[in-house]
């Protein structure tokens, strides 16, 4: 798939920065053509000397230097895929916001190639507003991400933030070549369970893991579609080569899921809460000495299925999945009929399940039903999308 492509990496500024040079070598492993382009706070981590040796091209660093030939234009005009490995901060807000004040900033803002961002840096710089703010900016306008991933960071601390490994970038980047019955669609996909506050420190919630969910979004995303996946909080990592929205409570779905169309399908995975506590509790509900447990009133939340397949950007297939304990297929058959979407994907999880490795599904559609036996969750997305790509065509 990479052999003869030809990849621009951009290197900023990030004590992970080596493993850039690593992903060069699994790169041209596959016979991709590499070029470097070296921003100043890479060259504080990666040296310019390195990066030349591992890409086996002059490496460049320098705006007006490469100026005398009109550099950035060339760059950009003769890269197949732009990788910025590792995406800093600084060099997301840089590309949010458009600047072009150095070499990879004129060469982001001239490629008419696909972009992947592979971001590094502080979880708590990750979880900040303004950097949650430029990534939605970027990837409104169709920049990729692979990560970060949660781990050990180069202070003595943990969390999300992590440069994605070797293996996972090169995934991603497979993905973006990926030449596939769903190249060019958009698909939105929700996964994992809801969490909804009793108060500060409560939630109501289920044992959803997402394994389901994210496995639909790596196949879409293999079978070419540009893939946003709207997660509840989950433990899993990320899928590679998809948008992640992360989200807490369904309100917070609901909302994501909107913000992401237009899209030709929705794979409605999610295990969304039907009910959520009418009054969230400002402060924690105390259990004091001789009173009675808290009475609890519940509201419906809203229902994200029917919304999206009643949406005046209605998606052209709108999936669901009915979770289920009893009489399956006919509980499926009416929230087909309630829902007003086109397919459900029914289970029966009143065994192993929802955590579990595998599962066996029904695909219940105004035509029929379609049984399949019990099957890893992997191949269960695998089929799951070739069926989403069959009905696009």
């Amino acid at each position: 798939m990479l052999n003869g492509r030809r990849i621009l990496l951009i290197v900023s500024g990030s004590v992970a920065a080596f493993k850039a040079l690593m992903l060069v070598r699994l790169l041209r492993a596959e016979g991709a053509e590499v070029r470097g382009v070296l921003t100043a706070g890479g060259a504080r981590f990666v040296t310019k000397e390195a990066l030349a040796a591992i890409t086996g091209q002059p490496v460049q660093d320098d705006l007006w230097a490469a100026e005398a030939e009109i550099g950035h234009i060339r760059l950009a005009r003769w890269a197949d895929a732009v990788v910025v490995a590792p995406a800093s901060a600084d060099r997301l807000a840089r590309m949010a916001v458009g600047l072009a004040d150095d070499l990879a900033g004129c060469v982001l803002l001239a490629t008419r190639a696909p972009v992947l961002i592979a971001p590094a840096m502080n979880p708590a710089m990750w979880e900040h507003a303004a950097t949650r703010a430029n990534l939605a900016t970027l990837e409104g306008r169709g920049v990729r991400r692979v990560g970060p991933g949660v781990g050990a960071m180069a202070e003595p601390e943990s969390g999300e933030g992590r440069l994605a490994e070797p293996e996972e970038m090169l995934a991603a980047i497979r993905a973006m070549f990926a030449d596939g019955p769903l190249s060019g669609r958009h698909v939105l996909v929700t996964s994992g369970p809801t969490h909804e506050p009793i108060d500060p420190v409560r939630y109501i919630a289920n044992r959803s893991s997402g394994r389901q969910g994210h496995a639909i979004a790596a196949a879409l995303a293999a079978l070419g579609a540009r893939v946003t996946l709207v997660s509840g909080p989950v433990t899993i990592p990320d899928p590679p080569g998809v948008a992640v929205r992360r989200v807490e409570s369904a309100r917070e779905m609901l909302a994501a899921c909107e913000a992401a169309l237009p899209a030709d399908a929705a794979i409605c995975a999610a295990a969304v809460a039907d009910w959520r506590v009418a009054r969230e509790a400002g402060q924690k509900l105390k259990k004091e000495p001789g009173a009675s447990a808290p009475v609890l009133e519940m509201a419906l939340n809203p229902d994200i299925l029917a919304t999206l397949s009643r949406h005046g950007q209605r998606p052209r297939l709108v999936v669901g999945f009915a979770a289920e304990t009893e009489t399956v297929v006919d509980h499926a058959r009416t929230k087909l009929a309630r829902k007003g979407c086109d397919w459900i994907v029914a289970n029966d999880v009143s065994g192993d399940v929802m955590g579990g490795a595998e599962n066996a599904v029904h695909i219940v559609t105004p035509d029929g039903v379609e049984d399949w036996p019990r099957l890893p969750k992997e191949e269960v997305a695998r089929r799951l999308a070739a069926r989403v790509a069959a009905a696009l065509a």
